[in-house]
């Protein structure tokens, strides 16, 4: 679905529910004016219900912000605001519900024509905050990577991969939105929040004011529930994302890398280093009179190249390490047994540097020879013990954290590791000496692997999580919350092609 079809659709039903309640309410003072109101009411109540299934993917991407953010602010007039973006991606979870609970909100307020005033200021502030986001997200393609967004002098002509941020996330995983698509969209929207603040009282008001209070009142309560259960007791109730259940990796990923490779390159954008003008080359003429364009004096901006037939998504990017850097992927992908990944993002320990004095050991090596034509023979004497200072790293586990793999990961993977179905730890974020001192600490029969966190995190919510994987396809992914016994697993889920393990 594209954000036309989309809008098409609520449009509709915006002019069904204005005639249904002129028809039912009589309480329509303007037809334009209820219209938008059921119209940006259900955009809201639509877009925020699609990243409530999700929420804990827009505080990522609120993570994200923040930190190009902070990048900008100590490059410019603002660096005294600097530090509070950190502060701030610290409770994106806490801000990604609040926002998204207002947007729902605001949106049952204007279908029901709740405190008009109000409500009218609450969806204008809404999309001005929405609109400075996706306006920095589509305006840093005018912004060259070394120079700071406030730098307007130097700005120069739009490359989208100048973008800070290539996704504003305005409808989560369900619907890409291009940064410039969702900036304008924005942009529309907000003709329709100057209109409510100035029209307010031209709004149609539903039901009594008592029962409009129970109903915003009992939706925010409901939906902050909704929310808290789709990131901390549970998996998304409605997978958007790639990686979601029944998905055959194996299969997309070598789709898209075929896709990608089909792509052509029609032209190339050039800058001269001289006096900083732009050229478009076409693809033909810049491979035959290549040494025309020589690097001492152009510099290749951006290639125009034709859009692959099936659009790229992180399961390009799908690619696992064991812990000495060998690539792990293709053994995961072509595994036609049932094999368990446990997916862990995030390692939640301490790191902390102790000095300690051990005992250093200098030998002595002699060299003894018993006859002529013998071999020579050797002998180590110790020459000097002394005591040497070496400073080593101590890792501690977050105790709340590692009683999730004591008292639910361990114990299953104890269970199907009955079943020959051997398991494998997946982690981002943590270095090797990390990892190895980590799960030293217990006890696991599965192999320790590496990837990027921001892959795992787009694989999963759930941190740790469980994903059964069998020939390259996702079977079925679990919260940790809601590991299912052995039974069920044998029932359900395990293929009995499997050979014991040795």
């Amino acid at each position: 679905m594209t954000i036309y079809t989309l809008c098409t659709y609520i449009a509709i039903i915006a002019v069904l529910l204005t005639f249904i309640i002129d028809k039912y309410f009589h309480s329509v003072k303007s037809y334009l004016m209820s219209f938008l109101q059921n119209f940006c009411g259900g955009l809201f109540i639509f877009s925020g219900f699609v990243k409530a299934v999700d929420p804990l993917g827009t505080a990522y991407k609120m993570e994200e912000y923040f930190k190009e953010f902070e990048l900008t602010a100590k490059g410019s007039i603002f660096s005294f605001s600097a530090d509070l973006f950190p502060l701030l991606a610290e409770y994106a979870i806490g801000f990604s519900v609040f926002m998204i609970v207002l947007e729902i909100v605001v949106g049952i307020m204007l279908i029901l024509g709740h405190k008009p005033k109000l409500t009218s200021w609450l969806f204008f502030v809404t999309i001005f905050f929405f609109t400075i986001l996706t306006g920095f997200t589509y305006l840093t393609g005018y912004v060259p990577k070394e120079t700071n967004f406030f730098e307007f002098s130097k700005w120069a002509d739009y490359t989208a991969t100048n973008m800070r941020v290539t996704n504003c996330g305005c409808f989560g995983d369900f619907i890409k939105l291009e940064p410039k698509t969702s900036f304008f969209k924005d942009i529309f929207l907000m003709f329709p929040a100057v209109f409510f603040l100035f029209n307010y009282k031209k709004a149609h008001t539903l039901f009594a004011s008592g029962l409009r209070n129970a109903i915003t009142l009992l939706s925010t309560f409901g939906l902050i529930l909704f929310c808290i259960a789709n990131y901390k007791w549970n998996e998304p109730m409605i997978d958007f994302r790639p990686f979601k259940s029944g998905t055959d990796v194996k299969a997309q990923k070598a789709a898209e890398a075929k896709a990608e490779a089909d792509v052509k390159i029609l032209s190339w954008k050039l800058q001269k280093l001289s006096d900083k003008s732009l050229k478009i080359v076409s693809d033909e003429e810049y491979m035959t009179n290549f040494k025309a364009y020589p690097k001492t004096e152009w510099k290749v901006l951006d290639q125009i190249k034709t859009e692959p037939s099936i659009p790229r998504t992180k399961i390009s990017e799908f690619a696992i390490f064991d812990l000495d850097g060998n690539e792990f992927t293709e053994t995961i992908l072509t595994e036609p047994r049932s094999r368990i990944m446990i997916n862990c993002p995030k390692l939640y320990f301490t790191s902390s540097t102790e000095t300690k004095s051990i005992q250093d050991t200098i030998w002595k090596t002699d060299t003894l020879v018993v006859k002529k034509d013998s071999t020579p023979e050797y002998r180590q004497t110790v020459s000097e013990i002394k005591e040497k200072t070496v400073k080593l790293n101590v890792y501690k586990w977050d105790e709340e954290y590692k009683q999730l793999f004591l008292s639910k990961i361990i114990p299953f993977l104890d269970s199907v590791y009955q079943d020959s179905v051997k398991s494998y730890i997946v982690c981002g974020g943590a270095s090797e000496e990390a990892l190895k001192n980590l799960f030293e600490q217990i006890s696991v029969k599965a192999q320790v692997l590496l990837a990027d966190d921001i892959l795992l995190k787009t694989i999963m919510r759930s941190n740790p999580g469980v994903v059964l994987w069998r020939n390259g396809k996702i079977v079925h992914k679990w919260h940790f919350n809601h590991l299912p016994d052995l039974t069920e697993m044998r029932r359900d889920f395990l293929d009995w092609n499997a050979r014991p393990i040795h």
